[in-house]
C-alpha cells in the first residue's frame, strides 16, 4: 500500500467559507436532504451538496494520471465505486482508448443523469455488497464514497474493493484531517459523511482489511 494524491490540487482550488456552512442555514436539515443523494444533492442549491454537478473536463488530468501510474491499457477493465455522474470513467474512456469502464453509485439520480457515452455502463447499488466477480478489474477507483459509511458497514466497503479489483490495482480517496483545525473544518463542511478518521486510524483501518491498493485523501485546510 502506499499514499498518491490525484486529487489534492483539484480539490485546493475551490474556496470554502466554513463557518458561513453551519451559521447561513439550518445545517442538520440540508445534511438531512443531502444523504437522499437526489436532486437537491447534486444539482440543487449549495447548501445540500454540489450546487449543480455537471461535466467540464477537469477529471481528463486524473484520469491520465492514474492510467499512467497503473499502467491502464486498451482492454483493461475499471470499476468506479461511486461513480457519480459517471465523469471521471468517461476521462478514462478518452485517456485509454478501448479501455472497458464500470460504475456504481447508492444514488438513482445520478445514475439516471449519468454522461450519456458511459450511462450504459452505470448501475445503482451499494459499495457494501459490490455485484462483481473476485478479480474482475484490472483497476478500481473509489473517490470520496467511502467516508459516508457508518464504521458497521465500512470495513465490508473496503473488502469490497479488494475482493473485486486485482493486486495493487486499487485506490480510494476519502475524507480526513491531520489536526484539530482540518478536524473542525470537516465537521463543518461535510453533509454526507458517516466516518471521520484521521490518516492514522484510517491507514489501520485499510490493514485490518487486508486492503493491498493505494489510498489518498482531502483536507480541509
Amino acid at each position: 500500500m502506499a499514499h498518491v494524491d490525484f486529487i489534492g490540487a483539484l480539490h485546493n482550488r475551490t474556496k470554502r467559507d466554513y463557518v458561513g456552512r453551519v451559521v447561513q442555514h439550518d445545517k442538520a436539515s440540508c445534511a438531512e436532504v443531502a444523504k437522499k443523494y437526489g436532486q437537491d444533492y447534486w444539482d440543487g442549491e449549495r447548501q445540500y451538496g454540489y450546487g449543480g454537478y455537471r461535466y467540464d473536463g477537469r477529471w481528463l488530468p486524473i484520469a491520465e494520471a492514474m492510467a499512467k501510474h497503473y499502467g491502464l491499457k486498451a482492454g483493461d477493465r475499471v470499476l468506479d465505486v461511486g461513480c457519480g455522474k459517471g465523469f471521471l470513467l468517461h476521462e478514462f474512456t478518452r485517456a485509454v482508448p478501448g479501455i472497458h469502464v464500470e460504475g456504481i453509485d447508492v444514488s438513482e439520480y445520478a445514475i439516471a443523469n449519468a454522461k450519456e457515452e458511459v450511462k450504459p455502463f452505470l448501475k445503482v447499488g451499494n459499495a457494501v455488497s459490490l455485484p462483481y466477480a473476485d478479480n474482475s478489474f484490472d483497476y478500481v477507483v473509489s473517490l470520496g464514497t467511502l467516508h459516508n459509511l457508518p464504521i458497521k458497514t465500512l470495513f465490508d466497503g473496503v473488502k469490497e474493493i479488494e475482493r473485486v479489483g486485482k493486486g495493487r490495482g486499487k485506490y480510494i480517496m476519502v475524507e480526513s484531517f491531520r489536526n484539530e483545525r482540518e478536524r473542525m473544518n470537516l465537521l463543518y463542511w461535510q453533509l454526507t459523511c458517516e466516518s471521520f478518521h484521521d490518516v492514522e486510524n484510517w491507514e489501520w483501518i485499510y490493514r485490518q482489511c487486508g486492503y493491498q491498493g493505494d489510498w489518498g485523501f482531502i483536507f480541509f485546510e
